[in-house]
């Protein structure tokens, strides 16, 4: 039996928050040992290896602390809530 209902997906604000305050000091400690932060984030996210994300300053435990999934809405709600504000310019 096939299900035609759309799955719901939500993070509470608390949540988000968290993601983002997480997400900063992640993206600097990789950009302080000279990787690029996206493509290292971006293989974490996609692959699960938290060997994408280097030890420095505490950041893979860091990241560690989220579920894959709620990095990525938050990356995607970011994006998109920041696009559509361009458009409306």
């Amino acid at each position: 039996m096939v299900n035609n209902e759309t799955m719901m997906f939500r993070m509470d604000k608390d949540r988000a928050n968290e993601v983002r305050e997480i997400l900063s000091p992640v993206y600097q400690a990789l950009k302080e040992k000279g990787y690029n932060p996206i493509n290292q984030i971006v293989g974490y996210i996609l692959s699960g290896d938290p060997t994408y994300i280097t030890n420095h300053n505490n950041a893979r435990s860091i990241i560690r602390r989220l579920e894959r999934d709620e990095v990525l809405e938050e990356i995607i709600r970011f994006y998109l809530e920041h696009m559509e504000d361009k458009k409306n310019y």
